[in-house]
């Protein structure tokens, strides 16, 4: 059976809605980009995309002069809406659907039969069948695939995004895609909107099907950095070099040891485990202990940062990065960040912090005095101790000569353990 789509709504437009939504929109769809951000709607209208990922701007900048992306704070009719809003967990470790339920229940009052309900947000298993229920408790009017599978008025998938910060725009294309359907109908519709834009494979499941690769995705890769964390705590204790240790280890043709940094940031690895942790507690040992490694490392950053400042009697520390990883400005639940607050409550050192993605600290770092955004230039000239926290381009490219009288401590084996 074939789908043409000719009207596609986005409900969010953050690091995964945005990217999508202007690719949409770039093959020639007429897209309906919507956030509660007024600010953000506002940067989109004005062709420029809220936050820094490369391309992105050109191909925001494209579509909303074809007029082919419009971007607003409420849904209005489409004949397919692609949810992509944040699951954070509560306080519990349980996912927070509270983003996700709001996006339904908004959606709801515009949806029509024969409408396309796609969930992309990274979700406990059984979240696309709760999404069913509360469209069902908004528009009971209308027939939802999981109670009327052979004749459902709204067809509904799960989807997740697959893509990174920093290489989003392509890999939103190249990559493979999971489409897992209610049904298999749900799947053909939500298959042939996929079609539009992804040159990767797709491959086809069901709803709680995909919604479990993609937590299993994001811990397997949590529980091999765990590996390479652990493995760097243990140099440290025996007084070795981690990356030449690794560098070696690695040159066995069957393994592969990862980078080992100062924790685990960004909204999916340290967050999306614990969405089966907190189900299965009794299933997942292996993930817990990695969650525990991993949460663990910036205490461990502290604690050996605190020894190295005793030595000064006014110690000034330059923080180099505090995105969650390189090159890009995103800080949400990132280690360096929480590493530099931490040193504001825990030392009387000066920090001087370096992040070239951001035009000011954040909040978190802004309320302490002692805390300054500064450049490069000035944290290298004035600091006691250089604490390397992320691998931008920028830092890989510093003279040594123009640190060799400080204390370096490279969580990150930027120079790879030359200090």
């Amino acid at each position: 059976m074939e789908f043409e789509y000719q009207k596609i709504s986005v409900i969010g437009l953050g690091y995964i809605g945005l990217p999508t939504a202007a690719t949409i929109a770039s093959r020639g769809i007429d897209v309906v980009g919507v956030d509660v951000s007024q600010s953000a709607v506002r940067a989109i209208s004005q062709g420029k995309a809220h936050f820094s990922e490369p391309d992105l701007d050109m191909l925001v900048q494209s579509a909303v002069s074809t007029k082919k992306l419009r971007a607003q704070t409420t849904p209005e009719e489409a004949e397919a809406f692609i949810i992509a809003v944040p699951t954070p967990f509560l306080d519990d470790h349980s996912g927070d659907l509270s983003y996700v339920e709001a996006a339904g229940r908004s959606i709801a009052k515009v949806l029509k039969p024969d409408d396309l309900v796609i969930l992309e947000s990274t979700s406990p298993v059984g979240t696309t069948q709760k999404l069913c229920g509360w469209i069902a408790e908004e528009r009971p009017d209308l027939r939802l695939p999981d109670r009327h599978p052979d004749n459902p008025d709204i067809h509904m998938a799960y989807c997740p995004e697959r893509i990174l910060p920093g290489r989003m725009v392509f890999e939103l294309v190249e990559n493979d895609r999971i489409i897992g359907g209610i049904t298999e109908a749900c799947t053909d519709k939500a298959e042939a909107l996929y079609e539009i834009f992804v040159r990767g494979e797709l491959h086809r499941t069901n709803a709680p099907t995909a919604e479990l690769v993609k937590i299993m995705e994001n811990a397997y890769r949590d529980v091999n950095i765990a590996f390479a964390n652990e493995m760097s705590t243990v140099c440290d204790a025996l007084d070795l070099n981690a990356w030449e240790a690794i560098n070696l280890a690695n040159r066995h043709p069957r393994v592969n040891v990862l980078k080992p940094g100062p924790g685990v940031g960004g909204h999916c690895i340290a967050i999306d485990p614990w969405f089966l942790i907190s189900r299965l507690p009794n299933q997942t040992p292996l993930m817990r202990m990695a969650r525990k490694v991993n949460d663990a490392k910036p205490g461990i950053i502290l604690s050996k940062t605190r020894h190295q400042i005793e030595r000064f009697r006014k110690p000034v520390v330059a923080c180099l990065g505090l995105a969650y990883k390189p090159d890009v400005d995103d800080l949400r639940e990132s280690p360096a960040l929480k590493i530099v607050e931490m040193l504001a409550k825990d030392s009387d050192a000066d920090l001087l912090v370096v992040e070239p993605h951001i035009a000011s600290l954040p909040d978190v770092l802004a309320q302490y005095e002692r805390i300054k955004k500064v450049t490069l230039e000035d944290a290298l000239e004035r600091a006691d101790i250089i604490l390397v926290l992320v691998g931008h381009k920028k830092f890989k490219k510093i003279d040594s000569r123009k640190i060799y009288e400080s204390v370096v401590i490279d969580t990150i084996g930027l120079w790879k353990g030359r200090f």
